[in-house]
């Protein structure tokens, strides 16, 4: 498979001065006086300079092409054998994946180049190419002040590589080993044995730390897992009152990393048909995952994240005495709403382990297909526990900051380093595991099947998931984020989607509706405990007292999704002929303050507008 692809951002910011907060070259650049577009007559630098930023749009969008090769190569034997009077299973498989990317990055800058454009003019005219940066004129008369000259000496075309390897071998035997009044006595056992390889290569201006974008580091790393299972089959009751079938499933697998030893886990099931129309089943099992080869071994790099620095504008406020501790200046202002977050991988990362209890119905009910209108009619629950132990994840980048500042407890401040004129230039947000995830909830679902009319079937299908607790554990500080927006990554307590299709002949129509329950964020910005803030400017929907105790509610959305499908009789060949619309009543997404990038939250709602495709699926 070959993919090809483009995406663009917006036109990429240049924050630099000491106070620019990037932790890299930027800090140290400023404009010397001879500089012929500096307009003050002297240097600014360390000794006057606090911060410059701009977004130079004559530079244009940055433009991301990306270009990716995926090979995936699957080869096996299977068989059977009889041993005594068992029929056995078997089956040996080898497969080979391999993920080539290369994504070429346009419109980012050389911030050496800037600094050599805004430095001395005789040093900028001896060295190739350079041509003197005019930063400070701004938009002029719309067009803007940087030339193409310019932009010819500090834009780079910049290239990533990055490569996924795995291979997988895998044996399998599965057999009915022997009868039990209620059935077979089956097992199934296997092993398997999966080695990882990954690389990532970014430009050699990126890993010189001449990039004026998000720095990072090349990394490389390898690891190798073996695994062995075993399941069991226990049925113990069939064809009996209140027990059309009582069946146990006991299962265990042991899985020896070459990173983290040895560790097994099982799992315990049972299914019960009380009668042919109700049907209760439940599980309780173990989990393990050990961290992948980014999460241990990913080198450092920069995200740039919307981020509300509390010691702004401290004095008289709650946050006056830490901030004061913490070396912030009294009369210090947030001068960048976007603080440079540093992630990565960690080494010394531990493996997640879990524990997860399930239990539902299905319910069949046979009076409903009794009526004319019916042909089929399900109901199933499941209500679900799962503790997630040593999660692997980033602590959230606002809630470190917060904590710092109201406990002043190393473990939050480690890593978060400020300016003398106390902005934050350093903020050091690697993964780590974070403690415990709890979460529970259940799911609900209704399935209709009408019967064969003149006019065609109709199908619905409604599905329905709740959350009644998301429970972070953060080095030991529990907070329940059910229903809560935190930077990008929202818990909805309920969503529901109701799929219905319209089957006649050839063709079929599609009707579905999701829906999403409100959320709410916190409404703070870097403008906190000023006129300017959200606050003050009536964009929170449940203002506090303070600007930090105030909240922004999200509220509900309903998207309407249409699919019409064909299916042509052609002789020697299934062809489905489908067009469709996501979204089609171009529902917005929720304005989002929370959120790092877009105002939105992409892993909850649709981006903006409707989404239409066409397909044609051919089997021969």
């Amino acid at each position: 498979n070959n993919r090809k692809s483009t995406n663009q951002a917006a036109p990429e910011p240049i924050f630099m001065g000491p106070d620019a907060g990037t932790g890299g070259l930027a800090d140290s650049v400023g404009i010397h006086e001879t500089n012929p577009y500096n307009p003050f007559g002297f240097t600014l630098d360390e000794n006057n300079l606090i911060f410059i930023g701009r977004r130079p749009l004559e530079g244009g969008p940055r433009v991301f092409k990306q270009n990716v090769d995926t090979t995936f190569i699957a080869m096996g034997f299977n068989g059977n054998f009889m041993a005594g009077d068992n029929d056995y299973y078997w089956d040996v498989n080898y497969s080979h994946g391999k993920n080539d990317a290369q994504q070429t990055t346009y419109g980012s800058y050389n911030i050496q180049r800037i600094k050599n454009a805004l430095g001395p003019l005789a040093d900028c005219q001896a060295l190739e190419g350079c041509v003197p940066l005019n930063l400070t004129g701004g938009q002029g008369d719309g067009s803007g002040t940087i030339t193409q000259d310019m932009l010819d000496y500090i834009q780079p075309v910049m290239t990533d590589v990055s490569d996924n390897v795995i291979d997988t071998f895998s044996a399998n035997i599965s057999a009915d080993l022997f009868e039990m009044p209620a059935g077979y006595f089956s097992f199934a056992a296997g092993i398997e044995s999966r080695e990882y390889r990954g690389s990532y290569q970014p430009d050699a201006l990126v890993v010189a730390g001449e990039s004026n974008g998000v720095p990072s580091t090349p990394t490389r790393g390898e690891y190798d897992v073996d695994e062995y299972y075993a399941e069991f089959k226990v049925p113990l009751l069939k064809d009996m009152a209140a027990a059309e079938e009582l069946t146990l499933t006991l299962a265990a697998r042991n899985s020896d990393y070459s990173t983290f030893g040895s560790e097994t886990t099982t799992k315990f099931g049972a299914l019960w048909r009380v009668t042919d129309e109700f049907m209760i089943r439940g599980a309780v099992s173990e989990g393990f995952r050990a961290p992948s080869i980014g999460e241990l071994y990913a080198g450092a790099s920069r995200y740039d994240a919307q981020i509300t620095d509390r010691c702004t504008n401290y004095v008289g406020t709650q946050f006056e005495a830490n901030c004061i501790e913490l070396g912030v200046p009294d009369d210090y202002a947030q001068p960048n709403p976007q603080i440079s977050i540093t992630t990565g991988g960690n080494p010394e990362l531990e493996a997640e382990k879990s524990d997860s209890t399930t239990f539902g119905f299905v319910y069949s009910p046979g009076w409903a297909t009794e009526a004319d209108w019916i042909n089929s009619l399900d109901f199933k629950a499941t209500y679900y526990e799962h503790e997630i132990r040593d999660a692997i994840q980033a602590i959230d980048a606002q809630t470190q900051l917060d904590r710092c500042i109201t406990e002043l407890d190393p473990k939050y401040c480690d890593g978060i380093s400020r300016t003398a004129g106390g902005t934050i230039n350093g903020f050091n947000n690697r993964l780590v595991n974070i403690g415990v995830i709890e979460t529970s909830g259940y799911d609900f679902n209704i399935s209709y099947v009408s019967p064969q009319y003149d006019w065609g079937t109709l199908n619905v299908n409604w599905t329905n998931a709740f959350v009644s607790e998301y429970v972070e554990e953060v080095l030991d500080v529990r907070e329940d984020i059910a229903g809560l927006e935190r930077n990008d990554s929202g818990i909805p307590e309920w969503k529901s989607m109701i799929n219905t299709t319209w089957k006649r002949n050839d063709w079929s129509l599609g009707w579905t509706m999701r829906y999403i329950d409100s959320l709410t964020e916190s409404c703070s910005d870097t403008l906190d405990n000023t006129p300017n803030s959200l606050t003050a400017l009536g964009l929170c929907s449940n203002p506090g007292a303070t600007d930090a105790a105030s909240t922004n509610e999200l509220d509900s959305r309903l998207y309407h999704d249409l699919q019409f499908t064909y299916y042509p009789e052609i002789d020697g060949m299934d062809l489905e002929l489908t067009v469709g619309i996501n979204n089609a009543l171009n529902e917005d997404p929720p304005a989002c303050y929370s959120c790092s990038l877009n105002g939105y939250d992409p892993s909850v709602y649709d981006p903006e507008g409707s989404f239409s495709y066409l397909s044609i699926r051919m089997k021969f």
